[in-house]
Formats: structure tokens, sequence, C-alpha cells
């Protein structure tokens, strides 16, 4: 990750301090835009507890009902936001441990189509920053939550080439049909990228404040 970009993230952050909680800050974006790295670049460079949006994933709407759901359905429901806010957010925002079962990809679908929780908890501590990475994270329901909001872009092309390197073919033909309409209509008429208060362009060195 270019260092200036970091460096935008980071300066946005050290110009919100000062507040009463932990600073929390949305990581947000398309599927392979490079949001995961730009979370380990900042946590790297200042003191930050990184929470994996993906870990809160609606894992018990099966795939059978997510094709049924329309795009502006699956974008508001992708995201247990509410046990996302209450088991993870919360906790660290007021400096306290967190404590949650992610989603478990890993273990493959159930008989019914919907997947089950990791058996072994996810435990975080408190620390001054906490930086919420995954699509949907800068979600309006989480508005009261989050003092900052970044987009990381990149173009269709890096995205599609990073993608096909960590997931099979079979996977990203189904999860492009699934979720791209999805991802679109999100990043369209919830949170277009005039409502970020940083963009992030990461096939460029500079990172952008919108």
């Amino acid at each position: 990750m270019p260092s200036p970009a970091v460096d935008t993230v980071v300066a946005a952050i050290r110009a919100c301090s000062g507040s009463a909680h932990r600073l929390v800050v949305a990581i947000d974006g398309r599927s392979g835009s490079g949001k995961s790295t730009v979370a380990e670049a900042v946590a790297r460079a200042i003191d930050a507890v990184i929470v994996p949006c993906d870990d809160f994933f609606a894992a018990g709407v099966s795939d059978a009902e997510w094709d049924r759901r329309t795009p502006a359905q699956r974008a508001a429901d992708a995201i247990d936001w509410r046990r996302l806010k209450r088991e993870a957010l919360e906790p660290l925002r007021t400096g306290r441990p967190a404590r949650w079962h992610a989603f478990d990809f890993s273990a493959g679908p159930r008989r019914d189509g919907t997947y089950p929780l990791q058996r072994t908890p996810t435990e975080r501590g408190p620390k001054p920053v906490v930086l919420l990475d995954g699509a949907y994270s800068a979600r309006p329901e989480l508005a009261d939550v989050v003092d900052l909001t970044v987009l990381v872009e990149a173009a269709p092309t890096t995205r599609e080439t990073r993608l096909a390197a960590r997931e099979a073919t079979d996977f990203l033909r189904q999860w492009h049909a699934r979720w791209d309409p999805a991802e679109a209509y999100y990043f369209t008429h919830v949170c277009p990228p005039s409502t970020f208060d940083v963009v992030l362009r990461t096939e460029s060195s500079e990172g952008c404040i919108s």
C-alpha cells in the first residue's frame, strides 16, 4: 500500500482525535478494492484494532434466499449490523474488550444453505482507534458509532484480477452474479463516493480527500 494513501488516512484520523470515546473508522469499498490492505497498513502505523465486517456476514440467510432478494435487499441485509454494533463496536468504542463468533465460510453451507458461526470466539482488546474493515461498513445504520468514513476504490479490472488470484473461478462466478448488483446499488444509492470523508484510489500513489 503506497505510503501517501496510508498517510492520508492517518492524518484524517489524527484530525478527529480528542473525542471522549475511541475513534471508529469505517474502511469501505467494493470487493477487491484493497480495503483490508489499507486497514492493515493503517493499523501498523497507529495504535488500532481491526474489526472485519465479514465476520458479521448474515450467516442465517441461505444462498437461495439471497438470490430471491433484490440488489437493494441484499445490500441492506448482507451484514448483521445490529450484532456488529452490539458485540464489537460498542464495547471497543467505550474501552471494553469485545467478543464475537465470526461467520465460518470455511465450514461450508449447512443442509439448508445457511452457514454456521465459528465455535471459537474472536476476542479483541480496546485500542485508541477501531478500524471497521469491509464492504457496507459505512452504512447509515452505523453512523452513530462511526466517526470517520474511508472509501477505497480501484478500477474494475484491478479488482477482478485481485479476486481471481485468491478465489476459485466457480465461486467467483456465483459471487459476481449475486453481489456485484448489491455493491453497485449500495455505492450508488446508499453510500455514494460524495458521502465519504476520505476517498483512496489504490492504483495511484495518491490518497484523495473528498
